[in-house]
């Protein structure tokens, strides 16, 4: 399913996770319906350089003291899989509680079909709270090719980093290590275009680097969540020449 079809399909999609609409209004969310009392729920469909195909789903929240069990179940009921509670990424806000994301990558069942697709959470005391999203089956390109290109060696101090439009995507962020440490020394935040401004003194003379583009669907969607579908090349790599 094209982005196209998803438009048409919007107004279905809408009355499936709410009350029915009339013909003269058009449907509209009460809520998110990838949040529930506990916290964010969202699915995605991977396309990494390093592996097959395969779905990640997360769950994230500050009420993980309450929370027995979480399991994610695909758009036809069927489980997908649980979510780790000793597995996760541990988020700290200056004046705010302390938040963890749950996350769990697993491989895509030859059945899968677009449609929501929900997490169950269990918490101790025997409730259980549902949040749904919307996944659509599409594969989405890696980005390609990229420069400076993968092996230059001894190039001049470069600027930026570009690559081509990635068709269907929106978003982008960018990954860059110290290539003979192997220490992260860029995370971006979300940008629009193909390409990213480097800040003076990032990169050194003589330096050894390898860098890489995540690039995202959609970002923050009332129906897809952060995104649907993304995808990341394989590391590449270049050097910088003495001064």
């Amino acid at each position: 399913m094209n982005r196209t079809s998803l438009i048409v399909l919007l107004p279905l999609l809408l009355m499936s996770a709410n009350t029915p609409a009339t013909e003269d209004v058009a449907p509209v969310f009460e809520k998110d319906p990838h949040r529930n009392e506990l916290g964010f729920f969202d699915v995605h469909v991977c396309n990494w350089a390093d592996r097959p195909m395969f779905f990640k789903s997360l769950f994230s929240t500050t009420k993980f003291n309450d929370i027995e069990l979480m399991t994610v179940y695909s758009a036809n009921g069927k489980k997908l899989t649980d979510l780790d509670m000793t597995k996760y990424l541990q988020v700290k806000r200056k004046g705010k509680p302390e938040k963890r994301v749950y996350l769990a990558d697993s491989d895509i069942p030859a059945d899968s079909r677009a449609g929501w697709y929900q997490v169950k959470v269990k918490t101790k005391d025997g409730k259980e709270y549902i949040a749904r999203d919307y996944v659509i089956m599409n594969r989405l390109a890696r980005a390609e090719p990229l420069m400076p290109e993968d092996g230059a060696e001894d190039i001049a101090m470069p600027t930026e980093l570009k690559w081509k439009p990635v068709p269907g995507a929106t978003h982008y962020k960018v990954f860059m290590r110290e290539a003979f440490e192997n220490t992260q020394i860029l995370n971006s935040k979300l940008i629009r275009e193909p390409k990213i401004k480097l800040k003076p003194g990032l990169l050194q003379p003589g330096g050894y680097y390898r860098w890489k583009v995540h690039a995202r669907d959609v970002n923050e969607n009332i129906i897809l969540g952060d995104f649907n579908s993304g995808s990341v090349n394989k590391w590449m790599e270049f050097s910088v020449a003495d001064e």
